[in-house]
């Protein structure tokens, strides 16, 4: 049976777990202003120079020159973007999973303790149900850890995916823009 303490104690763990997790939200908040702000100053900026830059063509060659040599800087800095705001959220994601993860196992533990606490108090005859018991426990202990390992794995997939995506987006570009590069033939 919990007491009036064990009851306090558990509400105030659950706060602090609250708390901390909200403190988490807001710095990643903070650093997707951060970032998206640096970005968007940095955009401004490339901006600026990309179209004083137009204003001194002379003639269409140089106007595709221009653009080409435009298109490799963006995609990198593209996919440096999506990398960090990737890193960002993965990040806060990860660290949600952990006190999620920390509390699961706090709870297994709990019923865990409870079913043989039980069991040591169980009337004489109810062997039967006892055992049931601890094989449901088990069973879901089982299938918590196989989910856990799930999610890793398609955790380790989605970035891996990621990491390809880019990469080949990068590679394309690249090839693309030394392709544009290339004198037109007249």
């Amino acid at each position: 049976m919990l007491t009036a303490e064990q009851i306090a104690a558990a509400n105030k763990a659950n706060l602090e777990t609250l708390f901390g997790l909200t403190t988490k939200a807001f710095e990643s908040v903070e650093k997707l202003v951060d970032l998206n702000m640096s970005v968007a100053k940095s955009t401004l900026a490339d901006a600026a120079k990309t179209t004083e830059a137009a204003m001194g063509v002379k003639d269409a060659q140089e106007l595709l020159a221009l653009q080409a040599s435009m298109f490799q800087p963006l995609a990198e800095k593209t996919a440096a973007y999506s990398r960090q705001l990737y890193d960002l959220t993965s990040g806060t994601a990860a660290e949600f999973g952990k006190v999620f993860e920390s509390q699961a196992n706090e709870a297994q533990k709990k019923v865990t303790e409870v079913v043989e606490n039980l069991s040591k108090n169980a009337p004489a005859g109810s062997e039967a149900g006892v055992a049931m018991m601890k094989n449901v426990v088990s069973a879901a202990n089982t299938a918590f850890e196989s989910v856990q390992k799930a999610v890793k794995q398609a955790s380790d997939v989605a970035e891996a995916n990621f990491n390809a995506v880019t990469n080949t987006a990068l590679n394309a570009t690249k090839s693309a823009t030394a392709a544009a590069k290339k004198p037109v033939a007249r």
